[in-house]
């Protein structure tokens, strides 16, 4: 038999492999929301692992991760024999949730990694199709951990106090009982460090590098697009070349020419050179898009008598408001997010945009929370807007992709 194409050998495998993954995040994640130690036993979560795989491959019955629930909380009362060892501070709930979270955890994808599959050898089909969602479940904890945990260790820093963040660093538990007690430190940012001015500063700048941006990248993509001049073709591959020049070669120019005008550490001057790296990505995300839009409608506006400007505010431009959605949101973005620049021009603290200020708060003067809340700010805004939007940019991104 080969031993390679064994469903036996696969549910052992996956089996214990996942259970391991799943006792170290519960672990992890355990530790993070009481603030006490949680420590996964390897061997006896592989061991378990392994013995729920043979289960399913055999019963097929989702009965069996009720069975595991009581049987990984049973476990508790055996020393040494524990799939996580916990803290003795732990409360009774607190060690019954961690069990059942690991047993659920355990339980739901190894049956869906070994659905299908049958005791004895099995094909190459379904020994893949096993293999690759056992992958795809380790891709999405790794990912989910690696984007979730700093965002979640930033949030629960900014509701503590100084004296809980001295007391034990590594709580990261909330104490509801403090009520809007809790926010006292997002009350002491806007009170104490101006941070409405950075607020106000930034959707200013991000809105006008916006309305800069489309103003000289519309007409400009529309230009490749659609007529005909000479050095199109080299201006079109030029576009995304510009683009792909780092600024941090071209600061030190930006700041001594900045200084030369006197445009350093001004408002107008960041407005002048934010859209200076926004519109070469606009311009190559909007003329694939115009390239897409069939051009017999705006030769067909031309010959009723609609000038060229006629036809693009009238027809193309209604037909490309998914790109122009997609366009403004990246570059609404770019500018909310832009620190390198601000960090160049700007010393005055009354113009500072957020990304900036969130700098000013990384001093040993100021409390770690401050900062912590200061990054929470500068972060929700731009998570929230680009969730409510995230359609048009996708589907801006895809058709000015594929098309051009």
């Amino acid at each position: 038999m080969n031993l390679s194409r064994n469903s036996y050998v696969l549910a052992l495998c996956l089996g214990g492999m996942w259970s391991i993954a799943i006792s170290v995040l519960v672990s992890v994640a355990m530790s993070f929301l009481t603030g006490m130690a949680f420590k996964p036993n390897l061997t006896n979560s592989a061991a378990l692992g392994v013995i729920a795989g043979l289960l399913f491959l055999h019963f097929k019955s989702k009965s069996i991760i009720i069975f595991f629930t009581i049987l990984a909380c049973f476990l508790l009362e055996f020393p040494n024999k524990e799939i996580i060892w916990i803290s003795e501070d732990a409360t009774r709930l607190q060690k019954i949730l961690t069990y059942t979270i690991y047993s659920m955890g355990l339980m739901l994808p190894v049956a869906t990694m070994l659905k299908g599959l049958e005791p004895g050898e099995v094909d190459r089909f379904d020994l893949e199709t096993s293999i690759i969602r056992f992958l795809t479940g380790v891709g999405f904890i790794i990912f989910t951990v690696a984007v979730f945990v700093p965002f979640y260790v930033m949030i629960m820093t900014s509701l503590k106090s100084q004296q809980e963040l001295l007391l034990n660093p590594l709580n990261f538990g909330i104490d509801l009982s403090k009520g809007l007690g809790l926010f006292r430190s997002y009350y002491e940012l806007f009170s104490d460090f101006n941070f409405g001015s950075y607020l106000w500063t930034s959707l200013c700048v991000s809105i006008l590098t916006v309305i800069i941006t489309l103003a000289f990248a519309i007409p400009g993509a529309y230009a490749v697009a659609r007529l005909k001049f000479k050095g199109r073709s080299a201006f079109s591959q030029a576009i995304l070349l510009i683009y792909m020049v780092p600024m941090i070669v071209l600061a030190l120019p930006i700041y001594i020419g900045f200084s030369m005008a006197g445009l350093r550490n001004t408002l107008v001057g960041i407005v002048m050179i934010y859209p200076v790296t926004t519109i070469p990505v606009a311009l190559y995300m909007l003329q694939g898009y115009f390239r897409g839009l069939p051009a017999e409608i705006e030769e067909a506006g031309l010959m009723d008598g609609l000038s060229r400007f006629s036809v693009i505010r009238r027809i193309t431009l209604p037909l490309a408001l998914p790109a122009l959605a997609s366009v403004s949101l990246y570059v609404f973005m770019i500018a909310w997010n832009e620190f390198l620049l601000a960090l160049m021009l700007l010393d005055d603290p009354a113009k500072f945009t957020l990304t900036r200020g969130v700098a000013s708060l990384n001093s040993s003067e100021v409390p770690r929370q401050h900062l912590m809340a200061g990054a929470v700010i500068s972060t929700l805004p731009i998570l929230i807007l680009f969730l409510g939007l995230e359609r048009f940019m996708t589907k801006g991104l895809a058709a000015g992709g594929v098309k051009g």
